[in-house]
């Protein structure tokens, strides 16, 4: 039996990712080296989501991966976290982040704001973005949702991070890719 036009078309179905992300080996020492280890293979992929359940440090992990990313880096978060975020790039890898409610008030090169203030930076040339828990993409039809995938599909560099989503939850894990 001759599976060879078989095989073929198998072969046309397959989807081989594109990357665009850069290659950093020297990432903060503070970081455990699975920390380091995922940090590096979202840089490498240039587009990437974080699953990992609370306490694992995905805060620290999206702030090493803005660090590297070449221009800036525009991060969304839930308000209340927005402040815990800056305080802890500052206080465990010295670096600064600055909160901004709107995109005129910016002086930094990464910056936070909460998801509610995304129609202020519509207008913001960012080379990276990271949606801090991101698990607010789970609704397909919700408002946030349509408006990050739209008003910022250009940008080259993407980090989602969340909790582990559930593993059954087709839709959330489809609105993350």
């Amino acid at each position: 039996m001759d599976t060879t036009a078989y095989d073929q078309f198998l072969r046309a179905k397959f989807v081989k990712t594109q990357t665009n992300g850069i290659e950093v080996l020297d990432l903060h020492p503070v970081l455990y080296d699975f920390q380091r280890d995922i940090c590096q293979w979202a840089l490498r992929k240039g587009s990437a989501a974080v699953f990992a359940a609370p306490g694992m440090g995905k805060t620290l992990i999206q702030c090493e991966w803005a660090r590297h990313i070449p221009g800036r880096v525009l991060l969304f978060a839930p308000l209340a976290v927005t402040h815990q975020t800056v305080r802890e790039a500052q206080d465990k890898l010295g670096m600064v982040i600055q909160y901004a409610r709107h995109q005129d008030a910016i002086t930094e090169r990464v910056v936070i704001t909460n998801y509610e203030m995304w129609p202020h930076f519509t207008g913001l040339d960012i080379a990276g973005i990271v949606l801090d828990e991101s698990g607010i993409l789970k609704s397909l039809v919700g408002k946030t949702r349509q408006a990050l995938t739209t008003y910022f599909a250009h940008v080259p560099y993407k980090l989602c991070c969340t909790a582990t989503p559930a593993p059954n939850d087709v839709a959330e894990i489809a609105n993350h890719a």
